[in-house]
């Protein structure tokens, strides 16, 4: 009987989105960005001044990289979706695949 190596299905280095929080600190934007397999990826937002406005300048930024990251892992289109915020400097969003997406889980 011979056996074959099965070969592993390489899985993309980041996770399909499915939320995201936004800070604000005094040394600039700050992003934290859950998965569905249960990572948790983190970064800075560095081309966003400290002072920018959160509802247009900072989070357009966070769900454009969000966004973008999903597509060019995932091959997939995917909403971002701001809840009210709870508490000054900090915001927190839902990421949903697009209705016109590909199903993401082949």
């Amino acid at each position: 009987m011979v056996r074959r190596k099965r070969e592993k299905e390489r899985q993309p280095p980041f996770g399909m989105p499915k939320g995201m929080v936004l800070l604000t600190t005094p040394g600039g934007w700050r992003h934290s960005v859950s998965t569905v397999d249960g990572r948790m990826h983190c970064g800075s937002l560095a081309d966003v001044p400290v002072n920018a406005d959160p509802a247009a300048e900072a989070r357009a930024a966070a769900a454009a990289a969000t966004i973008g990251l999903a597509h060019d892992f995932h091959e997939t289109r995917v909403d971002v979706t701001w809840d009210p915020p709870r508490e000054p400097g900090s915001w927190a969003a839902q990421v949903t695949v697009a209705a016109s997406s590909p199903n993401p889980f082949r």
